[in-house]
């Protein structure tokens, strides 16, 4: 580029895209040789026997009850016979319990250490986005508030990953970004900051897999504010509700109908 093109420097530009080497505009839309083939191919030939595998095992387990005239479990867990009423029977019922339901008790609370996660790791404006609508669902406080709104959440957060996604595309590398014209006031820190597309800093791709596993306990835990509901799941799993409106400790054992270890005096 001429001097009044762009105002990026000798060094940054040695490091773009578009002069670090050969451009292969086939790569773009993910065409490139490989050799061997089976090293590149070997991540997809394994996902798929991942999926064969679970096939297989949900096909066995449908077939085996259908022989048997069995029906399948209310709740999708590893000990059936574990339920509610077994939580304070012992250490290892306890742990049984939570190996079922983990999820169930406290999907909630690990869906907002992972926002958090998903900020502290971006540190971009995108994590801006991601602390005022965290913000926004814990103003919600009550859980059935936070379950209404929930869907429109788990709705932004799959938005807003396949928006990045193809920021981190991008364009064909051929033309400058506008952000990158003479008479734009950009440098590489404000656009790495908005996570923009560019063909010196490029978008950091790792970033979608935080979002990714965010996106996916939101939606596993809009399966379980749906469960919530169910009559069955209740008396399996027992019930989310608030034990008490004013949150008073010292109040517990009116409402909490298991012993209470802290306050039996």
């Amino acid at each position: 580029p001429g001097e009044n093109e762009t105002k990026v420097n000798l060094e940054e530009l040695k490091t773009s895209v578009l002069y670090s080497g050969p451009v292969d505009p086939a790569e773009w839309v993910g065409l490139r040789k490989s050799y061997p083939l089976l090293v590149y191919l070997r991540n997809n030939l394994l996902m798929l026997a991942i999926l064969a595998f679970e096939v297989t095992v949900y096909r066995h387990q449908e077939y085996y009850r259908c022989r048997n005239n069995l029906t399948a479990p209310v709740t999708k867990t590893i000990f059936h016979d574990i339920t509610r009423a077994h939580l304070d029977d012992g250490l290892v019922n306890c742990v049984k319990y939570f190996i079922n339901y983990f999820f169930y008790k406290f999907g909630l609370e690990t869906c907002f250490l992972l926002s958090v996660n998903v900020i502290g790791q971006r540190m971009d404006f995108y994590a801006m986005i991601h602390a005022f609508c965290l913000i926004a669902v814990l103003y919600r406080r009550r859980r059935k508030a936070i379950a209404e709104i929930w869907p429109k959440y788990c709705c932004f957060l799959a938005c807003i990953i396949t928006f990045q996604y193809f920021l981190c595309i991008g364009i064909p590398p051929a033309p400058y970004y506008p952000w990158r014209s003479g008479n734009a006031n950009f440098n590489s820190n404000i656009i790495k900051w908005l996570y923009f597309p560019d063909f010196i800093v490029r978008p950091n791709p790792v970033f979608l897999v935080y979002d990714f596993m965010l996106l996916l306990c939101a939606s596993l835990q809009r399966q379980t504010f749906e469960d919530e509901n169910k009559a069955a799941v209740r008396i399996m799993a027992g019930d989310n509700v608030e034990i008490c409106m004013n949150l008073d400790a010292a109040s517990f054992s009116q409402h909490n109908p298991v012993p209470d270890f802290i306050h039996c005096r």
